[in-house]
Order: C-alpha cells, then structure tokens, then sequence
C-alpha cells in the first residue's frame, strides 16, 4: 500500500494517481491502459479522470522524474490523471486479476490519505475545544500548540507544487 500512497500526486487540487503509475501497478502497458480508457470513454467523466496541460506535465517532469525523454514527448499525448473513482473504473475495464487485486490498494491508499488529512482538522477542533474549558493559565500553551499547528499548515507558494508532500517533523 505505501507502494500505492506514494505514487499519489495532488494536481489541481485533486488527489490523482497518473496513467503510467497506474498501469503498472494494475500490470499492464500505459498504451494499453489508455486504449481501454478511450474505448470505454462514457465510463470516464471529467471527475474520474483528466488529461495534465504541458506545463503541468513539464513541471511534473522536471520536480519529481527529471527525464530527458519526457522534452520529446507529442504534447496531444499529455499523461492522463486519474482520481480513485477513475482508478476503480479502470481497474474494471481492464478486467484482469490483477489490476482488481492492485484496484483494492489503490482505494485503501486514497482512504488513508484522507484520514490523515481528517485527523488533522480533528487535532484543531479538539484543541478548541479544551480551550474554551480551560482559564488563562493554559494560554501559553494553547498559543505553542497553535503556532506549532500553524507552521505546519502554512500556506503554499503561489505556483503550486504538485505531488502529495508531507513536511517533517521538527525535532
């Protein structure tokens, strides 16, 4: 599974696995993977799947993979980006033993983001709470705490990265 949880990339806002990382996780060739895709093309709404711009492949490309082949790449073929409706789907169209098996770890995987994800606004809400419990006392550790919180959930850069990026933990 953690397999699976690092091959998913945050585009567009939008938690996604891309079509070269899916097909060989479900076992098959991307060219493959993408003919069963066009093929079965009603079963692919833009909420399942959608195809990256140039410059989201490029920047892709150049932060993560930094490939030479990739500059000689046809930009009418730009990756496909797939979100865990679509992965589930193309596990079904794809119809083998193995990409049903893999599809089972691709949706824990997603889930398990999202209860990270969940479990951090829980911390926030939680911390409020006894705040409001406690006097004054408490302030200036409710205030550490919150800055503490803070600094993790900084706002991101105007030109935003893509991948799922998880910050260290301050020692």
């Amino acid at each position: 599974m953690e397999r699976v949880q690092e091959r998913i990339l945050l585009i567009r806002g939008q938690r996604v696995i891309l079509d070269r990382d899916l097909a060989e996780l479900y076992g098959v060739s991307t060219k493959r993977l993408n003919e069963q895709v066009r093929r079965n093309a009603e079963r692919f709404p833009a909420d399942f799947m959608f195809r990256l711009t140039q410059q989201e492949a490029e920047r892709l490309n150049r932060s993560q993979f930094a490939t030479g082949s990739q500059k000689h790449r046809d930009p009418r073929f730009q990756p496909f980006a797939f979100t865990e409706h679509g992965a589930i789907m193309a596990a079904n169209v794809l119809n083998s033993r193995r990409a049903v098996t893999m599809s089972v770890n691709v949706v824990r995987a997603f889930v398990r983001l999202r209860q990270m994800l969940a479990s951090h606004k829980e911390l926030a809400r939680r911390l409020e709470e006894l705040e409001l419990r406690y006097d004054a006392q408490f302030k200036v550790v409710f205030d550490a705490i919150r800055e503490l919180m803070d600094q993790q959930s900084a706002p991101e850069p105007e030109e935003p990265k893509i991948g799922f990026h998880v910050k260290p933990k301050k020692k």
